[in-house]
């Protein structure tokens, strides 16, 4: 029988994404023809912090099966978890492995707003080139194409209409205006978004190609009617701190994961430093020292609240080293591995 699972938490590239089961019939697509093909990049032409979180990632099972209850179901993921247990990396195994390209990110914080989410339009910015314009003494009759005020934001640029879905981070969403994710989940529900400056214009027919978020050479893509209605739903995950509760509106139309935490399994731990620092595994001589230092932060992550990536500092700075004495290696440990609560 054939594995239901399209994400295989294997690190290994591979477009199952495209032999993905049609949505549920109560998420329709909103267009059935997508304008232009996007173009992605090859594996090893990403980001080299994308190939790095995403040839690295030691998925736990517990994810393997919501992150493709999600993408069957197209639904957001909620991810809680302690920090360095992965939540922000998860995007970028998924994205690596399913070949989605450079995963958008939006960092939240208390100002953040829906609108910033979905475009940004300078307003002020056209204005003052009119005025320059005028006094150089230039025809603009018609006024400055907004076009050249206009980007879209992740979530905008998500949306798209695009044969293979993207990628898109909303990352410490519990940092968020207490409006802000339902908000968020009335866009992700019904797939498409007006732009009002687009739409006011007097020639309707008329397609605007708008900036795109992080684009290359100033990517645009085409937008008719001031509307942007998306083709594939867009893999998004959300990520908390769980520094506050969401309302049930918004966890209803969620998918939960809990990342375990990886200084809870000696074998996922071992998994993960193995993944980030393998020339330590491989020489003999190491061994003993990094299985000590593992040990002993398991201990400590018993007692104390402590992160993946400070085990990670600790053994790069100490194992192998020459010339650090052991006593200022213990030092070094302790400064880099200090409890965070």
């Amino acid at each position: 029988m054939k594995d239901w699972k399209i994400f295989l938490g294997n690190r290994a590239p591979h477009d199952g994404i495209m032999q993905l089961d049609p949505p549920p019939p109560w998420r329709p697509f909103r267009v059935d023809d997508v304008a232009r093909e996007r173009v992605i990049p090859a594996p090893d032409k990403l980001s080299p912090t994308v190939q790095q979180r995403g040839s690295t990632f030691q998925c736990p099972p517990q994810a393997l099966d919501i992150v493709n209850a999600a993408l069957y179901l197209r639904r957001p993921i909620l991810v809680t978890g302690k920090p360095g247990s992965g939540k922000s990396s998860l995007i970028d195994a998924v994205a690596y492995e399913l070949k989605l390209g450079e995963p958008l990110r939006w960092a939240v914080t208390s100002r953040s707003t829906l609108k910033e989410a979905l475009y940004v339009y300078d307003a002020v910015g056209r204005l003052q080139e009119q005025q320059r314009e005028k006094t150089l003494d230039h025809n603009i009759a018609d006024g400055l194409p907004i076009a050249e005020f206009l980007r879209l934001g992740p979530l905008g640029t998500a949306l798209l209409p695009t044969d293979r879905p993207r990628a898109l981070l909303i990352d410490e969403i519990d940092k968020a205006d207490l409006d802000l994710p339902n908000d968020l989940l009335n866009i992700l529900e019904e797939g498409e978004f007006e732009i009002p400056e687009l739409a006011r214009l007097r020639d309707k027919t008329k397609i605007v190609e708008v900036r795109i978020h992080r684009g290359t050479d100033g990517e645009t893509y085409p937008v008719p009617d001031g509307t942007v209605r998306m083709k594939q739903f867009p893999f998004v995950v959300f990520t908390s701190n769980g520094e506050r509760d969401f309302p049930p509106a918004f966890l209803r139309r969620c998918l939960r994961l809990d990342m375990p935490d990886p200084c809870a399994d000696v074998d996922r731990l071992t998994a993960i430093v193995q993944a980030h620092l393998s020339q330590y595994f491989t020489e003999p001589a190491f061994q003993a020292s990094v299985k000590q230092r593992i040990d002993e932060f398991i201990e400590r992550a018993a007692k104390e609240t402590l992160a993946t990536d400070q085990l990670l500092n600790a053994i790069f700075l100490v194992i192998g080293k020459h010339g650090v004495l052991e006593e200022e290696q213990n030092a070094l440990v302790r400064a880099v591995t200090r409890a965070l609560k």
